[in-house]
Formats: C-alpha cells, sequence, structure tokens
C-alpha cells in the first residue's frame, strides 16, 4: 500500500500516482483464488495449480516414426548404390499390432508408423528410399538398401517425452492446445487451476439506458459495461453485468456493498471525478479503504480503487477510452495475478511514428494506434486522428496504444515510441 504518499485534500486523496505505482497497489490486494479441478479442455489457457506427472512412459514403447522397414542398422553398414544389401521381408506390423518373433541376419520386417518396434530390430529405414528386388514390398518379398542408415533412425524410444511419474506440466505454467495432447497422453484429464475471478460490471449514471433502449433526449446507451465485461472475459475472469446505478449515493453504497459477497473483484464506470455526483469515491471510503484516486495517465486519470469487505472494488471513468486504459492498464494483471498468472504487463515494441504527434498534457498519453511494418520490416505506428476519450470505434479499429511519457512534448514523424501491444498475450516474447 501506498499510504505514505498520500495527502487529502478535503474528503479525498489528492496526489497522483505513476502507473507503475497503481499497478503494484491494486497487484498488492489480490491473490491467487482457490483451486478448482476442471476438465482438460476447460483447462487450456489456464494456470496449473500443481505439479502434473504422468502415470506411464510416454511413449510405453519404442516405435516406429514413419511407413518403412524396421532392420539392424549394422546390416547395411556396406551398403552402397553400386552394392546395395539385399534384406528378405519376413513379417508386416500395422499399427496396433506386435512382431514377437526373431529377426534373423539378412531379414527386416515391414512396419506402418506407430508400430512397436520388433525387439531384435534398432533402426528403421523409410519406405519410399528402398527398392523392391522382388514381391510387392511385403513379407515373402525381397528389398534392396544402397546407404547405411544411423542407429535408432526413424525411432521414437520408450519414455522419449516423459517417464512415469515425471512431472510433465509444472505448477504455475500455462496449459496450451498441444499440452492438452500432451496431458492425454499421460493419462491426465482432470487439472487444478486457480478458480476463475467473478467480477461485477456496475455502470453509474443517471443518463444511461439499456443498450435495447431508445435513448430519449439527455440519455445515452449503456456501452462501458459491455466493453468492460468484454475485457473481464478476455483477461479470463467470469464478469456479471448489473443493472445500472443512477446518481445516487446511497443507492450506489447499497449496489457496491451487496456486491462484494457474490463477487471477487468489482469494477464501476462513471462518477470517479470530483463533481457533484460523482460518488464512488466517497462510498469506498465509507464502506471500507480508499486508497488510491489519480493516476498520472490520459486518458484515465481518474481512476478509484480500495477494499470493500476484503474485496476490490474499482471505479473507472465514464469516458470509454479512460475506462479501457485503466482496465487494461491497471484491473487485468490483477484479474490474472488471481488466476495464477506470473506475468502482469503487455508485451512492447519500438516503433517510428509515421506523422507528427502533438502532446499538450504533461501526464503519461496513450494514443490509440495502429502498428504496422514497412517493406524493410521495421514497425511503423499510425496514432488514430481523433483521439477524443469518449470513442469506442478508435480503440475496435486500433492494435496497441503508443506511449508519450509524461513530463515530455510531443513527437516527430519517424521519432521512436514505445507502443503496448493490444492483441498480443503478456506471456509472448517479442
Amino acid at each position: 500500500m501506498l499510504a505514505a504518499a498520500y495527502h487529502r485534500k478535503g474528503n479525498f486523496m489528492a496526489e497522483m500516482i505513476s502507473l507503475e505505482e497503481a499497478r503494484e497497489l491494486v497487484l498488492s490486494q489480490v491473490s491467487a483464488l482457490p483451486v478448482e479441478t476442471v476438465g482438460l479442455l476447460d483447462a487450456v489457457g489456464r494456470v496449473a495449480a500443481a505439479d502434473l506427472k504422468s502415470d506411464i512412459d510416454v511413449s510405453p514403447f519404442a516405435h516406429s516414426a514413419m511407413d518403412g522397414f524396421a532392420l539392424r542398422a549394422a546390416e547395411l553398414e556396406s551398403a552402397t548404390a553400386e552394392a546395395p544389401v539385399e534384406l528378405d521381408v519376413i513379417a508386416e506390423i500395422a499399427a496396433g499390432e506386435t512382431y514377437e518373433g526373431p529377426i534373423g541376419e539378412g531379414q527386416c520386417v515391414r512396419i506402418m508408423t506407430g508400430a512397436p518396434l520388433p525387439e531384435d530390430a534398432d533402426s528403421v529405414v523409410k519406405y519410399e528410399i528402398v527398392s523392391v528386388v522382388s514381391g510387392d514390398g511385403k513379407p515373402g518379398s525381397r528389398v534392396a538398401f544402397d546407404a547405411p542408415t544411423k542407429l535408432g533412425s526413424n525411432v521414437r524410444q520408450a519414455g522419449e517425452e516423459a517417464k512415469a511419474g515425471e512431472v510433465v506440466v509444472s505448477c504455475g505454467e500455462i496449459v496450451g492446445s498441444a499440452g492438452a495432447g500432451f496431458l492425454a497422453g499421460c493419462g491426465i484429464v482432470e487439472v487444478p487451476v486457480h478458480r476463475r475471478p467473478r467480477v461485477a460490471i456496475i455502470a453509474i449514471g443517471s443518463e444511461l439506458v439499456n443498450p435495447t433502449d431508445m435513448p430519449t433526449p439527455g440519455k445515452i446507451r449503456n456501452s462501458n459495461s459491455y466493453a468492460l465485461a468484454a475485457c473481464a472475459q478476455a483477461a479470463g475472469a467470469v464478469p456479471t453485468i448489473l443493472p445500472i446505478v443512477s446518481d445516487d449515493e446511497e443507492a450506489l453504497a447499497q449496489v457496491v456493498s451487496d456486491a462484494t459477497y457474490d463477487y471477487d473483484f468489482i469494477v464501476t464506470s462513471g462518477g470517479a471525478s470530483n463533481g457533484d455526483f460523482d460518488f464512488i469515491k466517497p462510498v469506498v471510503e465509507k464502506l471500507g479503504e480508499l486508497m488510491m484516486t489519480t493516476v498520472n495517465m490520459r486518458p484515465g486519470k481518474a481512476q478509484t480503487f480500495g477494499v470493500v469487505k476484503g474485496t476490490p472494488v474499482f471505479g473507472l471513468p465514464g469516458n470509454p477510452a479512460a475506462a479501457y486504459c485503466g482496465f487494461e492498464m491497471i484491473i487485468r494483471p490483477a484479474l490474472r495475478k488471481m488466476q495464477g498468472y506470473s506475468h502482469f504487463t503487455r508485451p512492447t515494441v519500438m516503433a517510428k511514428l509515421a506523422s507528427d504527434t502533438k502532446k499538450n498534457d504533461t501526464r503519461r498519453l496513450f494514443l490509440r494506434s495502429t502498428l504496422r511494418k514497412d517493406a524493410d520490416g521495421s514497425y511503423i505506428v499510425e496514432p488514430a486522428k481523433n483521439q477524443s476519450s469518449g470513442l469506442f470505434g478508435v480503440i475496435q479499429r486500433s492494435n496497441c496504444m503508443a506511449v508519450l511519457p509524461e513530463g515530455q512534448g510531443g513527437r516527430s514523424a519517424g521519432d521512436l515510441v514505445e507502443c503496448v501491444l493490444l492483441d498480443v498475450a503478456e506471456e509472448t516474447v517479442i
């Protein structure tokens, strides 16, 4: 907690803190949620909450990696194009079958992909490079090899990927799509993971109506709740959009108080500034502990955070871009921590500005932008022409946010700026 850095102006803390301080503050107030066990497919993309061990060797037996002929590599040591080595095909093994008999000198076995390697064989030569001397290549045929083969060629050894009792997915590791197949092969079809956080989404404002309603004069549709719920869902959480709350302090206090019993995190939008009808700050202070009110960023200066009855409560501004930036930069990391993830910030790249960019604010500026590559592979970033904080459409058409640091002015075309990638997972290495 950063209480030592705060001072109050009237009833509220007035000192603006950095984005990094805000993020660390919120992260300090959340922890990984209790563990639940889910089916393997439901675990994909989530964090394993325990070490997962294979119940068998994977693969349980040595098998052929392709269709070909199983043999002893020593048989082909002298093989050349001018003097091929000829072997008799004595048996055929399909996937799911076995061959228990011996393989004598001058003999080989036709084998299919996935079939167990006979005990007397140590290598497989793929079918396409073997010449048929007589017959059709099946048992009773004679085949020729015009080159040696390496010992163990085209053979997947028993236990090559995992041994019985070996940890195959570690606690804290994200289960991927291929990981689902790996775990299935290890006999694991249920995975312990941290429970997804239940997030209450509350829009505040007497001017708001539901999206299905036609706005009358002075009214606007509630779009923030849907954007923030989508952000929560994209972060792995389970959002619930609660009914719109009018600009009434007591009504808001009741909704927030009630939500603490059913949800792990509460997100409001609107009413986060210092106007006569902005009530999220006094509500949080009245019901619990108010820890943050302003962050040194644009859009998204007015951001309220505190804890009520053990539940984190975050009050975002009503302007769409401000709400979105606050969620992405501060709330998303917290929701990820609650699920056991260890990476909390999106990857960034440096890119050249496509055009001059003005900056008339001392705060850190996040420009909704489009990132692309030019002909030589260099990153180019084009900030949207309209950077109004009241627009969602601009964000929809953006794939990054170009960052202009606090305390500095604008930039010229060709200058390098940091870009936060909005469509790339936190774990991605760029």
